[in-house]
């Protein structure tokens, strides 16, 4: 194989890297080729803005021509945390997390940050599987939207030095830094809208009650319905939160005589609302909102463009996650530096989005 050297304008001329088919470019291969010190390509690689410009040039040219690619996962065992964090959320396939999970993503990248996702699909095992590979892989902190009570684990974490972050879920006992939203003002604002439209029998479609967004969501509904009289709630409770489960509320509904039917519905999140509407228009006809009016929660991307257009309660879902990764940035960095940290609970206000199905002529 023919000897490899560098240009004579590049530090002069080095001594000939041999690779065989199975050798693996290494930082010493760099710094011959570069004709630097071993601690020159490391600085290049981590702390770019303490090597002088024409240095840090050769360095990366280097790293091109000999494509070279940085092993991180030794580093990272080294250093004994990596550059990623990790993120848990209810469910991957929920628009509103899709866009938490951009937020997040946005602002570690940032940071010089990646964010490994996983979905817990709403089980306390899936969640606990991907709890136990993050604290495997050494991640620097862990934004978590729980499905019961994790602050045991969490404690564990954060006593190995990593950050955890709530988020779309309160910190009960300030134990943790949350991001949350104030979701029984917003089951408050929902019911208190049907009302408004005239609506006096209730139903809340939602579930499972175990976890926290959808209990503080019925508990705002209720509190709503109880200010006035004659106006009755109902629960219609779910499985899951998937617009399969909407549908499944929907026919249950469609299938009452009319005196039995809710004349106004309240949807825990926009994907059963949908679920909801779908069941209405299929199996009823039940006209929206004149027959029933609809109001969901989220108000993801494509709830204006439904067939009828959801009403919704609107959550900073991208601001949400951007704000999680800030706490946990400011958590990491505290604990590196060893000075006392003031972990944060900050709560966003929903707002009402009034749209057709639930605007009554």
């Amino acid at each position: 194989m023919p000897a490899e050297s560098g240009s004579p304008g590049d530090g002069g001329t080095h001594r000939p890297i041999r690779r065989g088919p199975r050798h693996q470019v290494s930082i010493r291969d760099v710094a011959e080729r570069a004709g630097v010190a071993l601690g020159t390509v490391s600085n290049v690689l981590n702390r770019p803005e303490k090597v002088a410009p024409a240095t840090r040039e050769r360095v990366q040219r280097a790293i091109e021509e000999l494509g070279f690619v940085r092993n991180d996962a030794a580093r990272q065992l080294r250093a004994g945390k990596s550059r990623t964090i990790g993120l848990i959320v209810l469910d991957v396939g929920n628009p509103f997390f899709t866009d938490v999970a951009r937020g997040a993503g946005d602002r570690a990248a940032e940071a010089g940050l990646s964010v490994l996702l996983g979905s817990s699909d709403q089980r306390t095992d899936r969640e606990t599987a991907f709890l136990d590979l993050f604290e495997q892989q050494r991640v620097q902190g862990v934004l978590l939207s729980p499905v019961g009570d994790v602050d045991e684990r969490l404690a564990r974490l954060r006593d190995r030095g990593m950050s955890t972050v709530l988020v779309d879920r309160l910190s009960q006992g300030r134990h943790f830094s949350s991001v949350s939203v104030d979701d029984v003002g917003g089951g408050y604002l929902a019911v208190q809208h049907l009302i408004e439209q005239g609506c006096r029998r209730i139903a809340f479609v939602g579930g499972p009650l175990n976890i926290l967004q959808v209990a503080d969501r019925l508990q705002g509904a209720t509190k709503a319905a109880a200010e006035h009289r004659g106006v009755q709630l109902e629960v219609l409770s779910q499985p899951d939160l998937t617009v399969r489960a909407g549908r499944d509320a929907g026919q249950d509904i469609v299938e009452r005589s009319p005196a039995d039917r809710p004349t106004g519905v309240f949807a825990a999140n926009d994907l059963l609302a949908v679920g909801v509407l779908q069941a209405f228009a299929l199996l009823g006809p039940l006209a929206v909102p004149d027959d029933i009016a609809l109001v969901g929660y989220d108000d993801i991307d494509f709830a204006g463009s439904t067939v009828v257009p959801l009403t919704s309660i609107r959550q900073p879902s991208e601001l949400i996650g951007k704000t999680a990764v800030e706490l946990l940035l400011e958590e990491t960095a505290a604990l590196a530096e060893g000075r006392p940290f003031e972990r944060q609970q900050v709560v966003f206000q929903p707002e009402l989005i009034i749209r057709e199905s639930s605007r009554r002529r």
